[in-house]
């Protein structure tokens, strides 16, 4: 586990291994597992694979929400489980209803998310962005005061997440990362929902603004 802080707030981050699953083909993943917090409470973003991976990352602090970057299997297997375990609610945002219930057609999500909300966590908040394209319900997590976002598989080094499956738009991901994404600071640093850590700079001058 790795952490980086701003005053008492910190990201912590871990990785799951397992599968992604979608339109009849499976593949091998490693997940990151990103958690914002100090070390009383804090907020976990997706949920892949392995709740006890993502337990050693939280410790004993309180878990605040269960944010879903999006509702792929890789991002939300574990959601529920993860849930029974802490007493903390799994939020979705509602377009990617259809996508959560090809892997828990039996348990839905808690509550709902909405571009514009603010997730609450250790005195700093997660301004909830909606970036369809990867999914319908694809959102990033924008942490001003920690010079950050958390963009799931909307937006990587290296580019745009991808598309060409059940609920994948190209161009909708390519409009959403350079009208909502490219708006932030140049120097915000993105975390990813798989592989390594970007900027918004180094993407807006790949892919042009």
């Amino acid at each position: 586990m790795a952490g980086s802080s701003v005053g008492a707030v910190r990201i912590d981050h871990g990785t799951t291994s397992g599968t992604f699953s979608l339109d009849g083909q499976t593949h091998h993943v490693d997940n990151n597992v990103w958690v914002i917090g100090d070390d009383a409470e804090c907020v976990v973003i997706d949920a892949p694979h392995d709740v006890e991976a993502i337990l050693d990352v939280v410790g004993e602090r309180r878990v605040v929400a269960i944010v879903c970057t999006h509702a792929h299997d890789d991002h939300v297997r574990v959601a529920p489980d993860l849930a029974g375990a802490t007493g903390a609610p799994v939020l979705l945002h509602p377009a990617d209803a259809p996508v959560w219930a090809l892997t828990h057609p039996l348990a839905a999500p808690d509550g709902e998310l909405a571009d514009g909300q603010e997730v609450a966590v250790a005195g700093t908040t997660l301004r909830v962005l909606h970036t369809p394209g990867h999914a319908p319900g694809a959102v990033c997590l924008y942490a001003p005061d920690l010079g950050a976002v958390f963009t799931g598989d909307t937006l990587f080094q290296g580019g745009p997440g991808a598309t060409g499956r059940s609920f994948s738009d190209a161009d909708l991901i390519v409009e959403s990362i350079r009208r909502v994404l490219f708006a932030l600071p140049d120097d915000t640093v993105v975390h990813t929902g798989h592989g390594p850590d970007t900027t918004i700079g180094a993407e807006a001058d790949a892919l042009g603004r």
